[in-house]
């Protein structure tokens, strides 16, 4: 460790990624299906600890044994052996048309109760060890509720309980999203019982197509409403049924209609009821909602979107070769878009007026048949992979933590954005390509940015040994950064567990 960390930070950062992309001689297609790689560093007395596992889940378990690429991936389809014979084959075809999703957990970390669980966008989560990054039981949603795919950001509630989202895919005849809760805790009599035996759906939206639901990968959350972008970057389900038979990948059958609308929804978390007003903007693709909060009668929600859906296409493996800088470069930017949405306007109000009250560049404009068309605020440019301090989470707030990227989809620098002043500090190195950055309060915390910011930053060089680096969030100067002599990966997400939130081992 060079540099002071402060004394106060205890406990571990988790992070979670695509780690293993060759299987013997096969080789998956695309950065975001490799096997999963945890990682962690364990702050203890101002020294660092570094550890890190694969995800022993039954995807990799299976193509370690096989010495191959056995269960298909998003952007990889696997084949069964070629060996086999015309009727095992026949079967395999057959059984693919509704898939049999992996369990290879590699985007985030979730808190549930008081465990944690790897997650990914299947109905597969695998719970985790966070000290020793030991693979646990896996837990299978669909048990608890009708859902085949879900995100890996999920919510929490003050009381600790997580908020998710997920797709019902033509379920009893009907596609639609569905929004449910997993308690944080279990009645005591029934303390064996785990609290996804407890699960409760809170509300479904119907899907606008039946046989092509929104893909989404995470959702907004104010004090009383959850926000659900709809937006017109869909999955074809009968392209999917028949994509293992047409040897192409899932990832083929999603596509993006750059003449449609993106469609917003609000449900009121008291009611469990949809707002009846339709609200929308132009075609986007979006990934990540940053923060959202109401103020005097408009939701505010902050998200990261583009015009297009080029971000994917840049992951493929054959495109991140070592030119891949003068090579790959993205046709849309990320822009850091802010939505102000009247939800109490005035019913009487003129067609093609203005709803906005507030003062923003942001507009809610009223159309004939009553819907209301919604234009952004644009409040900057070129962050991705947000985070905020999450006691501010649903709540007005100021600062927004990010990576740095321009035309490349690699960060090169990350920043502290603050959304008022429009002002951005940044951080970076010459051949320094950092990780999401955490937040982490200080324990006597009285201001927003009182604490600070953690990302594992991987060298261009292979000789250059990656490290941890500890800025002050305040001021976005290096405390401190812990060097570390292994190869290290670039990683999705993760989360920052302060020690008291660890289980000892034995309990």
């Amino acid at each position: 460790v060079t540099g002071q960390l402060p004394t106060w930070l205890e406990g571990v950062l988790l992070r979670n990624g695509p780690g293993m992309h060759t299987i013997g001689d096969s080789k998956y297609n695309h950065w975001f299906d490799g096997l999963a790689l945890l990682h962690s560093f364990t702050f203890k007395n101002g020294e660092v600890y570094y550890r890190s596992k694969y995800l022993r889940s039954d995807t990799y378990n299976c193509n370690i044994e096989a010495n191959r690429i056995m269960v298909s991936e998003f952007g990889t389809m696997a084949y069964p052996d070629p060996c086999k014979n015309i009727f095992a084959k026949a079967f395999s075809y057959l059984s693919h048309t509704i898939p049999e999703f992996t369990d290879n957990c590699l985007i985030n970390i979730m808190k549930a109760g008081d465990d944690f669980y790897a997650t990914g966008e299947t109905n597969f989560i695998r719970k985790i060890n966070p000290q020793t990054l030991e693979t646990l039981e896996k837990v299978d949603y669909n048990k608890y509720v009708a859902v085949n795919l879900a995100t890996s950001h999920p919510h929490y509630d003050s009381a600790g309980n997580v908020l998710n989202m997920g797709t019902s895919i033509v379920d009893k005849g009907k596609t639609k999203y569905l929004l449910f809760k997993i308690p944080s805790s279990v009645p005591e009599h029934e303390k064996k019982k785990s609290c996804f035996k407890h699960l409760e759906v809170v509300c479904s939206v119907p899907s606008r197509s039946l046989l092509h639901p929104s893909y989404y990968h995470s959702f907004g959350i104010t004090e009383n409403y959850i926000i659900f972008i709809e937006q017109p970057f869909r999955l074809d389900i009968l392209k999917m049924a028949t994509a293992y038979m047409r040897g192409v990948s899932w990832a083929s059958c999603l596509a993006f209609n750059k003449d449609d609308k993106t469609w917003f929804h609000f449900i009121d978390r008291r009611t469990k009821k949809e707002v009846s007003t339709k609200f929308y903007t132009d075609a986007m693709v979006f990934f990540h909602h940053i923060n959202a909060y109401e103020e005097d009668g408009h939701i505010i929600f902050d998200i990261i979107a583009y015009t297009d859906n080029s971000l994917y296409d840049m992951f493929y493996l054959k495109n991140l070769t070592k030119d891949f800088e003068e090579n790959v470069k993205l046709t849309s930017i990320p822009t850091c878009r802010r939505f102000v949405v009247p939800l109490q306007c005035d019913k009487d109000a003129v067609v093609d007026s203005n709803l906005v009250t507030l003062p923003s560049t942001a507009t809610a404009v009223k159309e004939k048949d009553g819907s209301i068309y919604c234009q952004p605020e644009i409040l900057c440019e070129g962050i991705e992979l947000p985070r905020i301090n999450y006691d501010y989470n649903g709540k007005k707030y100021k600062y927004v933590f990010a990576t740095r990227v321009q035309w490349s989809p690699i960060p090169t620098k990350i920043a502290k954005f603050n959304t008022q002043t429009k002002e951005m500090l940044q951080w970076g190195q010459n051949d320094c390509w950092p990780s999401e950055p955490v937040f982490v309060p200080s324990p006597d915390a009285k201001e927003e940015d009182d604490g600070v910011v953690l990302t594992c930053v991987v060298k261009t060089d292979p000789k250059d040994p990656p490290f941890l680096l500890v800025l002050d969030a305040k001021t976005f100067t290096e405390l401190g950064r812990a060097i570390v002599n292994v190869e290290m990966h670039m990683d999705l997400h993760g989360v920052f567990i302060p020690q008291q939130d660890m289980k000892t081992e034995t309990e």
